[in-house]
């Protein structure tokens, strides 16, 4: 069967709530709001002004979790202090409810016994205190999985920071400064991304949504501390229950468009081997990649 995604070319603020509600669920309970609060210098990020009605809507928390890298990459995100202190900076913490997921552990464990490459997840252990997930992505590109999306937002984005070395290391170490020695290739990693989707998935499952918002659409992501301009023009909301058709259609109306700078974002995902996220994740059962496109 195919997937239903729903699409509206205008992006306003007022339209991420209504391809929301078009997806005809009501996320049950405590609602972890998982987006990406931008690095610090990072200039393509969507801002809380932007998501504030979204999450008004579900009157849901924002979640996120540390990353696995800083020192040599300028990032401020990879320990618990000065985290918050960004998330203060970027102005979350004004507006909302916010769970740094990880700033304690011991991480949550998603055990993934279908794994292609993992067979856990670790996760900021703080996840289980929600009943449900929507999941809001800015789409874009990504220096090392090629692109951004919901999948990523699922896996790297839900992983605590050793489960972010686990990913990175196809397995091999949950030691931040190990996994950069031993970072996987451009199969197994897209692959380990996949099986973390699939574990957070399979948490919530029934229970999650995913929108995804094609602006700002630069070839690098929003962790990045100096980031590329984007190179095309925006292109729209999308919407849907199935996380791998939603990542599917974003690249279907990138590969279609005929805007000029679609060759630099195609030679980004490509050179990435960005496409086999979306392949082991249908391979896993999380979702598929046939859909009907609804615009509204």
């Amino acid at each position: 069967m195919k997937a239903k995604v729903y699409f509206t070319r205008e992006i306003t603020e007022e339209n991420v709530v209504k391809l929301y509600k078009a997806l005809g669920i009501t996320l049950p309970g405590k609602v972890a709001v998982k987006i990406h609060s931008g690095e610090k210098g990072n200039q393509n990020y969507l801002h809380p002004e932007f998501w504030r009605p979204m999450v008004d809507e579900v009157a849901g928390t924002i979640v996120e979790c540390n990353t696995a890298y800083g020192d040599a990459s300028g990032g401020v995100r990879d320990n618990t202090d000065s985290h918050w202190k960004l998330l203060e900076e970027h102005g979350w913490t004004k507006y909302f409810d916010v769970d740094l997921m990880d700033a304690e552990g011991p991480d949550a464990v998603f055990d993934i016994p279908n794994g292609k490459v993992l067979k856990k997840n670790l996760v900021g252990k703080n996840i289980l205190k929600y009943d449900s997930m929507l999941v809001l992505a800015h789409f874009k590109g990504h220096p090392m999985g090629g692109y951004g999306g919901a999948l990523k937002q699922l896996s790297i984005g839900c992983a605590s920071r050793a489960g972010k070395a686990l990913i990175h290391s196809a397995g091999k170490t949950d030691d931040r400064y190990e996994t950069w020695k031993q970072h996987a290739d451009k199969v197994r990693f897209p692959e380990a991304m996949a099986d973390a989707a699939y574990s957070v998935v399979e948490h919530f499952k029934g229970k999650i949504a995913f929108v995804n918002v094609m602006k700002n659409l630069s070839v690098d992501c929003d962790c990045c501390m100096v980031a590329e301009d984007p190179c095309m023009k925006d292109i729209g909301i999308l919407s849907s229950l199935d996380p791998v058709a939603l990542d599917q259609a974003c690249i279907d109306l990138i590969w279609n468009s005929d805007d000029p700078g679609r060759d630099h974002f195609v030679e980004r995902v490509e050179s990435r081997n960005g496409i086999h996220t979306i392949e082991a994740a249908a391979d896993l059962g999380l979702g598929v990649r046939s859909y009907d496109l609804i615009e509204l």
